[in-house]
């Protein structure tokens, strides 16, 4: 069977609970769900909303009109000047080790560049190894200290990317 062709666009109200069932079966799939991360975030239920903030942006990937993930990039209260936080990055299973998620995180650096940061900022888990891999792939280096006032004090992984332009 030929692959589907996958699109990728800018969030729009009809996908909040799809995209939300969709983040959520990720947590559960690697046992994460619990108190501090995105599982719990009440924002997760209406991305769309979240992501209409002055500064922030949210690509969905979908093939065959289903969403199979989605990442963005949010101005996260607290963060330095010119940063941004790579936010809510989850894809189905079965487009993992694709390219896909490589493609999600490219046009959220472009996005990230047109709206004049310098940097990226994320926080994650150890249960995501093969995330946090890419996540060294794409640039992104470890740091010991939380930026900004996500409120996912559940995560203990954070790495920095400074864009290049």
């Amino acid at each position: 069977m030929e692959n589907p062709e996958i699109i990728f666009r800018l969030i729009e109200e009809r996908d909040n609970g799809e995209i939300a069932g969709l983040i959520r079966s990720v947590f559960r799939e690697f046992d994460i769900a619990r108190p501090g991360t995105v599982y719990f975030d009440p924002t997760t239920d209406d991305l769309y909303r979240l992501f209409r903030k002055e500064g922030s942006v949210y690509w969905i990937a979908e093939t065959g009109g289903v969403i199979i993930g989605g990442c963005g990039l949010y101005p996260t209260p607290g963060l330095p000047e010119g940063y941004s936080e790579l936010v809510k990055f989850y894809l189905s299973s079965e487009f993992r080790g694709k390219g896909t998620g490589w493609n999600l995180m490219e046009k959220t650096f472009g996005s990230a560049k047109e709206l004049g940061y310098t940097h990226l900022y994320l926080e994650s888990l150890p249960e995501l190894g093969k995330a946090i891999t890419l996540y060294e792939r794409a640039g992104f280096k470890f740091i010991t200290e939380a930026l900004g006032n996500s409120g996912h004090f559940g995560c203990d992984i954070r790495m920095l990317k400074a864009l290049d332009f």
